[in-house]
C-alpha cells in the first residue's frame, strides 16, 4: 500500500513540474516572438558622422535605448538558465524516481530473502527439537540402566566385603599367634642390637682411654690423621682442572687406620696399612676434629704441659686444621664451625678457666715465626706501637730446657683478643705462591699460652709434690732430711736438672711453705703451624723461593732426625740441628703431653709426600719418652 500511494505522489510532483516547464517555455517563445515583431534599432552613428548639433532629449533616449537593449539580453540570459534549471530538475526527478524504485526493490528481495531464511531456521529448529527429545529419551534410558547397574555392583560389593572380611577374620585368627611371637621376636632382637651397640660404644670408648692411658704412661706421642678432600690441584694440572679425574689413593678405613695404595698406575694392588690413634675422613668437620683435641686441654689446668703441631706437605690442610678459613676471619664473619685447633682451643681454655674462681688464672701469649732458620718475635713493637718482627735466639738454660730470652708476652683475658692477635701476626708471616698451592706458608709457626694458676688447690697441689718428691729423694739415699738443716742441704752436691725441688726463684732445698707462696703454678700450652714439606719440582720455585723451601725441607729433616733418635733411644739427639727442634725441644723430647697432627693428600700425585707424613707419623708413635710431670715451677718470663 505504501509504494503505491508513493508512486503516485512521484507522478503528480512530475507532471506539476512538466507544467510548470512548458509555462516558461511559452512565455520565452511569446517574448521571442515580440522582439521579432519590432523593428529593429539603427546602431548609433559614429563620433565622427554625428552633428555638431546634439539634443539633450536624443542623448537620453539613446541612452535609454542602450539600456534596454541590455536589459533584453539579460532577460534572454535568464531565460536560458532557467530553461537550464528546469531541465537539471527533470533529471534530479527522474534519477529520484529511479533510485527510489530500485530501494523499494530491493527491500522486497531482502524481505523476501527473510522470510526464506526464517522458514529454513523454523524448519533446523525443529528438526533439532525433534532430535533433542530423541536424546532425552535415550539420556533417561541409559541413567535407568546405570541405576540398575549401580545397585547390582553395590549389592555385588557388600557380599564380596563380607565374603573379604570373613576370610580376613579367619586368616587373622590363623595367624595372629604366629605374628605375635615374630613381633616379640623382632623386639627382643632389636632390644638385643641396641644393647650389642652400646656395649660396643662402651668398649670402644674405654679401648680409647686405655690406649691413652697407656701411651700417657709410656711416655708416647699422640699421632692424629686427617686426610683432607680432594681438590682441583691435586691432578697436578693447575687449578682449572676437575677434582674428578684425580686418582684417590689414601682413604681413611676407619677410626685408627689408613690404607694407602703405593702400586703404580697398571700394576698390581699394593696396598700399605697404617694406624694411629685417631684417623679423620674428608667428611669430618673441624668440630669433629677438635674433639678428639679437647681432653688435652683439660690437662693443662691439671698441671700439664700440651703442644699441639700439624705436620704435612703443602697444600695438604696444616693451616686450615689450625687456623681455619682466613679469608672469613679477615672479613669478621667467622663460621665457629670452620674455625681450627687454635681459636677453638682459645675458646675452650677461657672456658675452663672461667669455671675456676676469678682471678686464680692468667694467661699470657707468645708468637714466635721460625723463618730460613731464624727465629722471629712476631708480637714485639716498634717505637709507634705498630708489630713488628724481631730476631731471637734459642738458648739452652742450666736445667736443660729451651727457652728464647727477651720475648714478647702479652696477657690475654678472652679468646676475641687471642684472635686478634694472631691476625695481627699472620700479616707478618713470610707466604708465597706455589704451583702446588697459591699461598704457601713459608715459615713455621708458634702459639704458646701460658697459663699461670694461683689457686690454693694448685698452690696445695705443688706442695704435695714437693713433699712427695722430697719423701722420695730421702728415701733413696736413705738419709734423714730437715728443712732446718742447711747444712745437710749443701753438703749434698745436686745438679739442677736432678734436683727435684729446683726452681730459679728459690734456693737449692728451701722449705716448702715459702717457695710456694713465692712461685705460682705455670703450664704453657703450644700450638704449632709447619711449614709444608714440598719437591722443588713440583712446586716450580725459583730464585730466593728457593732457600726458603731448602731452609723448610732441613727443618723438617731434623725434627724427623730427632724422632728417630728419640725412638731408636739414642745417646745423642741432635736438638741443635736446626732452630725448630731447639724451639720445640721441650715438646719433643721433655715431659709435654705432644700431639702430632698428621695432614695428607688424598691422590696418587702427592703419594710420594704423603708416604713420608705417614712414615714419620709411625716414627712419632714409637718414641717413649718420660710421663707427663705436673709442674711445680714456674716458667722464667722476660
Amino acid at each position: 500500500m505504501t509504494s503505491v500511494t508513493g508512486l503516485l505522489e512521484d507522478a503528480f510532483y512530475l507532471t506539476g513540474f512538466r507544467k510548470r516547464i512548458s509555462d516558461v517555455a511559452k512565455v520565452a517563445w511569446s517574448s521571442q516572438v515580440v522582439r521579432s515583431r519590432q523593428p529593429d534599432v539603427a546602431p548609433p552613428l559614429p563620433r565622427a558622422e554625428m552633428p555638431l548639433f546634439i539634443n539633450r532629449d536624443q542623448i537620453f533616449a539613446h541612452q535609454v535605448h542602450l539600456l534596454e537593449h541590455k536589459l533584453r539580453s539579460k532577460d534572454e540570459r535568464i531565460l536560458e538558465l532557467e530553461t537550464e534549471n528546469a531541465l537539471l530538475h527533470l533529471r534530479l526527478a527522474e534519477c529520484l524516481g529511479k533510485l527510489r524504485y530500485e530501494e523499494r526493490q530491493s527491500q522486497m528481495k531482502r524481505s523476501q530473502q527473510k522470510g526464506l531464511v526464517q522458514k529454513s531456521t523454523q524448519t533446523a529448529l525443529g528438526k533439532l527439537l525433534s532430535e533433542v527429545q530423541v536424546l532425552k529419551r535415550g539420556l533417561r534410558e541409559v541413567h535407568a540402566v546405570y541405576v540398575s547397574f549401580a545397585r547390582e555392583l553395590e549389592e555385588q560389593s557388600k557380599q564380596l566385603l563380607e565374603q573379604v572380611g570373613a576370610v580376613c577374620a579367619a586368616i587373622q585368627d590363623r595367624q595372629t599367634n604366629g605374628v605375635q611371637g615374630l613381633q616379640a621376636k623382632v623386639a627382643a632382637l632389636e632390644g638385643t642390637l641396641q644393647e650389642e651397640k652400646e656395649r660396643c660404644s662402651a668398649e670402644r670408648q674405654r679401648r680409647r682411654v686405655l690406649h691413652n692411658a697407656l701411651v700417657e704412661l709410656r711416655g708416647n706421642i699422640r699421632v692424629h690423621c686427617r686426610v683432607r678432600p680432594v681438590l682441583p690441584f691435586d691432578c697436578g694440572q693447575g687449578v682449572n682442572a676437575s677434582p674428578g679425574s684425580a686418582e684417590v689413593v689414601v682413604q681413611a678405613v676407619n677410626d685408627d687406620s689408613v690404607l694407602v695404595n703405593c702400586a703404580k698406575t697398571g700394576s698390581p694392588a699394593l696396598n700399605k696399612m697404617f694406624e694411629f690413634e685417631r684417623v679423620h675422613g674428608p667428611e669430618d668437620t673441624q668440630c669433629t676434629v677438635f674433639e678428639e683435641v679437647k681432653p688435652l686441654l683439660t690437662s693443662l689446668l691439671d698441671g700439664y704441659n700440651v703442644c699441639i703441631m700439624a705436620y704435612g706437605q703443602t697444600g695438604s690442610g696444616k693451616t686450615h686444621t689450625m687456623i681455619g678459613s682466613q679469608a672469613d676471619e679477615a672479613s669478621g664473619t667467622v663460621d665457629n664451625s670452620e674455625q681450627g685447633i687454635i681459636p677453638k682451643a682459645a675458646r675452650e681454655l677461657f672456658r675452663l678457666v672461667s669455671e675456676k674462681p676469678a682471678e686464680e688464672h692468667t694467661v699470657e701469649m707468645s708468637v714466635v715465626e721460625v723463618y730460613n732458620n731464624e727465629v722471629w718475635d712476631l708480637l714485639s713493637r716498634d717505637k709507634d706501637g705498630a708489630a713488628v718482627g724481631v730476631k731471637r735466639e734459642v738458648i739452652t738454660t742450666s736445667s736443660g730446657t729451651s727457652e728464647v730470652p727477651s720475648l714478647t708476652h702479652e696477657q690475654v683475658r678472652n679468646p676475641a683478643e687471642v684472635m686478634e692477635l694472631i691476625r695481627a701476626v699472620l700479616r707478618l708471616r713470610a707466604h708465597s705462591p706455589t704451583l702446588v698451592h697459591r699461598d704457601s706458608s713459608r715459615s713455621h709457626l708458634v702459639v704458646s699460652l701460658v697459663v699461670s694458676s694461683r689457686s690454693p688447690s694448685a698452690l696445695a697441689l705443688a706442695r704435695r709434690l714437693q713433699t712427695s718428691r722430697q719423701d722420695v729423694q730421702r728415701v733413696a739415699q736413705k738419709e734423714w732430711w730437715s728443712p732446718r738443716c742447711r747444712r745437710a742441704a749443701t753438703s749434698r752436691p745436686s745438679s739442677p736438672a736432678s734436683s727435684p725441688c729446683h726452681s730459679p726463684y728459690q734456693s737449692p732445698c728451701p722449705s716448702p711453705r715459702p717457695s710456694i707462696a713465692q712461685a705460682p703454678l705455670r703450664t704453657k700450652l703450644q700450638l704449632v703451624d709447619l711449614a709444608g714439606s714440598e719437591c722443588v719440582g713440583m712446586s716450580g720455585v725459583t730464585g730466593a723461593a728457593l732457600w726458603e723451601s731448602s731452609c723448610i725441607n732441613r727443618s723438617l729433616s731434623a725434627l724427623s732426625d730427632v724422632l728417630g733418635a728419640l725412638a731408636e733411644r739414642r745417646p745423642h739427639v741432635p736438638y741443635r740441628n736446626s732452630k725448630l727442634t731447639h724451639l720445640l725441644q721441650d715438646s719433643i723430647g721433655g715431659d709435654a703431653k705432644l700431639l702430632v697432627m698428621l695432614c695428607v693428600s688424598p691422590t696418587q700425585h702427592f703419594l710420594t709426600e704423603s708416604l713420608q707424613s705417614l712414615g714419620l707419623g709411625t716414627r712419632a708413635r714409637q718414641v717413649q719418652r718420660e710421663p707427663p710431670r705436673r709442674k711445680n715451677g714456674g716458667l722464667k718470663m722476660k
